[in-house]
């Protein structure tokens, strides 16, 4: 059975990079455009992890991520923060809701957060 992604992020252009470069990796990735929606469809994709972007419309990743740790099925799901926020302008709140990893959008490229990724579902 493929390892699960979800993607949850309000640019479509990332979001179809991050898609295109996980399928290709044999990965099983849906996305959501909001925390809303995302939080739908980790419940019902229950994923391996999943990469959520902090700004969005109608949910923002942080309100998402603090509903999702409060269910049984969202509690050990690892979450790697997709931002374009500094690491000082990221909530304390997030990086104690069990997040595995923060990354500057304009810092990586999707083979490096590939990597990450990777490395996470190993650990």
């Amino acid at each position: 059975m493929a390892t699960k992604i979800a993607i949850i992020e309000d640019d479509q252009a990332i979001s179809q990079m991050y898609r295109i470069k996980f399928e290709a990796e044999g990965y099983e990735v849906e996305t959501a455009e909001n925390g809303k929606i995302g939080l739908e469809l980790a419940e019902s994709m229950k994923p391996d992890i999943i990469l959520l972007d902090l700004m969005m419309p109608e949910m923002n990743g942080d309100e998402m991520l603090a509903k999702m740790r409060k269910t049984t099925w969202g509690k050990s799901i690892k979450v790697v923060i997709l931002t374009n926020m500094g690491e000082q302008e990221i909530p304390e709140a997030v990086k104690q809701m069990g997040v595995v990893a923060v990354i500057l959008k304009a810092d990586m490229t999707p083979r490096q957060v590939a990597e990450l990724v990777k490395k996470q579902l190993s650990a």
